[in-house]
């Protein structure tokens, strides 16, 4: 396998949960869900998969330049943490998103709605991976990046058809 061509951003998605909750004073309901997993192994990525560790975002949740995005478009904003409408944190599932998003009417039809109906269950993140981020192992035969460390999160997003398949996200209100 050649490591080389294993691109500088990639964008991931994950078996997560991402609900609606509904507020008072008719805003928009909080979108909350796992953007990534910890400890899953990823579906087949053309011949290795990838396994992303706790603590692999450390020191990043903060930054000022991350975004929720409609199926990582930035013309779809959905929500900011330079204006702490996006929070972020990691538990022991993996990446928390927490995401207030704007209320617009392209946001609320082409976000909310497909997530309140349980159309769009899928979320994803984009990021990078610093020199001496990730290592790789083998296992059962398979190559399998592990990723210990980010260097930069791009994005978090609801997604239609993300590179995992097996990724699980849900509106509840």
């Amino acid at each position: 396998m050649n490591r080389d061509t294993v691109p500088t951003l990639v964008r991931r998605a994950f078996p997560t949960e991402f609900r609606s909750e509904e507020r008072d004073g008719g805003k928009l309901p909080l979108l909350r869900g796992h953007a990534a997993v910890f400890n899953s192994l990823s579906e087949d990525m053309g011949g290795w998969r990838e396994r992303m560790s706790p603590g692999c975002f450390e020191g990043l949740l903060a930054s000022p330049d991350i975004f929720s995005l409609w199926n990582h478009l930035p013309e779809f904003i959905i929500a900011a943490t330079a204006d702490g409408s996006l929070e972020l944190s990691e538990d022991n599932v993996g990446l928390l998103s927490v995401a207030d998003p704007m209320d617009t009417q392209t946001i609320r039809d082409l976000v909310v709605t497909p997530i309140r109906q349980g159309k769009v269950r899928k979320m994803s993140f984009a990021f990078d991976v610093p020199v001496g981020g990730a290592e790789w192992v083998i296992e059962e035969g398979v190559d399998i990046r592990v990723i210990h460390r980010v260097g930069r999160l791009y994005d978090v997003s609801p997604v239609t058809f993300p590179a995992y398949p097996g990724t699980d996200i849900s509106a509840r209100t």
